[in-house]
């Protein structure tokens, strides 16, 4: 005997008792009756009982068929009742959206909007994951995620909301007492600050407009595992750092620190909602990526 029951014939069995008829059964589950009939002796022949007397004008309950039909009916109604629920939040939003985001981008970006999107949709909730760290999506059982980078290939669906430039940047006091380097592998010469959680923690690549490409490994005395803790040593003038511009984008336009290497490019990034495989996703998902999209696109669009 398998181990599971066999789900299917007890709820075809609890469709006939409750029609009273085979042929009532078949039309109202869109099936043939002889699919009906083979459904019922299946059963019977698991539970080793007849379930009906049948004859020709009259369908009776047997004695094991009396006993199965009350719990048969609630398993029907509990897989009814199941489904309709999944039915539902998969066509009107509504639920719990598991979603991981990194730290500072999360805290600077995305959590100032979620009162517009939890007021716009008031029966869906959200779980925000704040962490820098890789978070797998299927293993801890996110719905979405936001990373910002250049992505490498994987089996998760992603969807590029908005780009997101980063800037090499020193204090003016550091440039003061230690010079102004003019080409990545003068980084190599300087005290710069190391993000833990890049594609390539050690090591810089730089591009400039005539498609001359360096790549730097940088050293200095702090190593971070998230870049907005960098800005304290940054601003004090003890080293170079390269960041998001979601991280250091006010610290530039207020003076504190300067954009150095303005010929030389890191490879720019973006913002990327990634979901797992698979498919439709209900509503509460949908929403909340067609949200951060338009969002974040009217955001680049005011800068």
């Amino acid at each position: 005997m398998s181990k599971l029951p066999d789900f299917e014939a007890l709820a075809i069995f609890a469709k006939v008792v409750e029609l009273r008829s085979f042929a009532a059964a078949a039309a109202e589950l869109a099936l043939s009756k002889p699919t009906v009939s083979k459904a019922v002796s299946r059963l019977e022949e698991r539970l080793g009982a007849r379930l009906f007397n049948r004859t020709s004008r009259r369908l009776a309950l047997t004695d094991a068929g009396q006993k199965l039909a009350a719990r048969a009916a609630r398993l029907l109604a509990d897989g009814e009742d199941a489904e309709n629920e999944a039915l539902s939040q998969s066509i009107a939003p509504r639920g719990l959206v598991r979603l991981a985001v990194p730290m500072t981008f999360g805290v600077k970006v995305v959590a100032p909007i979620l009162p517009e999107f939890l007021k716009a949709y008031p029966e869906v909730s959200i779980d925000l994951h704040l962490s820098d760290a890789m978070v797998d999506l299927i293993g801890e059982g996110f719905d979405a995620g936001l990373r910002i980078a250049s992505l490498p290939d994987s089996s998760l669906i992603a969807r590029r909301l908005c780009g997101m430039p980063r800037h090499t940047v020193a204090a003016p006091a550091y440039l003061n007492k230690y010079g102004r380097p003019t080409h990545p592998m003068h980084l190599a010469q300087h005290r710069c600050f190391a993000y833990a959680y890049l594609s390539t923690p050690n090591i810089w690549h730089y591009t400039n407009a005539a498609g001359e490409q360096a790549s730097v490994r940088p050293a200095g005395q702090l190593r971070v595992n998230n870049g907005e803790a960098v800005l304290p040593a940054l601003v004090a003038g003890l080293g170079i750092a390269d960041l998001p511009d979601f991280i250091v984008g006010d610290a530039i336009a207020s003076g504190e620190v300067e954009v150095i290497l303005k010929g030389w490019k890191q490879t720019e990034g973006a913002v990327h909602l990634v979901m797992p495989p698979g498919g439709p996703r209900p509503a509460r998902v949908e929403v909340l990526a067609e949200f951060l999209a338009t969002r974040f696109a009217r955001q680049r669009k005011r800068k």
